[in-house]
């Protein structure tokens, strides 16, 4: 039996995460950010002081992937980090100006590459596709 990949939802999504990513690096690029530094600048923007252990239960993410990131944020600038006040073992992860400065244009890009790659479809449309992944999104949770 044949494996048709384009009639599969699971390499569709994987197709459409990288669509999205790379409109989404080349709008970020030019603000000084890449589109796996984004959840954790929302994140921050939203709270900054949060610590590693934090950003990863948040994001669902990898210890190792953000601790990757946040050592790219930091060379580049867009983060610090200091030490917690109370927990010696960690620290708590600030924004720079630099980045606190960035967050309209950066939220703004995003926006743009979401309304890029939606093109041409209808509102109503667009919103079902959001509902849809989220319903793919909360079935692969469950697992």
């Amino acid at each position: 039996m044949a494996f048709d990949r384009m009639e599969s939802p699971t390499y569709l999504a994987s197709l459409l995460a990288r669509t999205f990513s790379r409109a989404l690096q080349e709008r970020g690029r030019k603000l000084g950010f890449a589109p796996g530094q984004f959840p954790i600048l929302l994140e921050l923007w939203s709270e900054e002081g949060l610590t590693q252990r934090q950003l990863i239960d948040r994001l669902d993410a990898e210890q190792a992937t953000i601790a990757n990131t946040l050592a790219r944020m930091e060379r580049d600038g867009l983060i610090e980090r200091r030490r917690h006040p109370t927990d010696r073992r960690a620290q708590q992860i600030f924004l720079s100006d630099k980045a606190r400065a960035m967050q309209g244009e950066a939220i703004a890009a995003a926006m743009s590459a979401d309304e890029a790659l939606l093109s041409g479809f209808r509102r109503f449309e667009r919103e079902l596709m959001k509902e849809y992944m989220r319903m793919a999104i909360l079935n692969g949770l469950r697992d």
